[in-house]
């Protein structure tokens, strides 16, 4: 079993920035895929960015591409979200996600680990 355990959420004005961490402990792969998704209140949880095993090849949801940025630290099993030029509809609770393989992957039923989330309210 993978436990994952994000940090980082909190409460930033509207243009600010916030870096969230993803911590894995426990079952390790040879290769594994993480992601981040992100649930508003009354609605369905989105994709919001993933990484490949590598850290060369990354994926984002439209509505953060050039605001968020993904990186990994396999050394360290961490997997970081650095959030630039925060909007108020960012608010949302976000997930880490990890799943085998080495490729990324950007629905959320393709992953079998998720983490329990951490608050981003952006104000206004």
């Amino acid at each position: 079993q993978v436990q994952l355990l994000e940090s980082g959420g909190g409460l930033v004005q509207s243009g600010g920035s916030l870096t969230l961490s993803c911590a894995a402990s426990g079952r390790t792969f040879s290769t594994y895929a993480k992601g981040w998704f992100r649930q508003a209140p009354g609605k369905e949880r989105e994709f919001v960015a993933a990484i490949s095993w590598s850290g060369i090849s990354t994926s984002y949801a439209d509505s953060v591409k050039g605001r968020f940025t993904i990186s990994r630290d396999n050394a360290k099993n961490t997997v970081a979200l650095q959030m630039n030029s925060l909007k108020p509809e960012d608010t949302a609770v976000y997930y880490c996600a990890a799943r085998s393989g080495a490729a990324y992957y950007t629905r959320s039923n393709d992953y079998n680990y998720w983490g329990q989330g951490t608050q981003v309210t952006v104000s206004s």
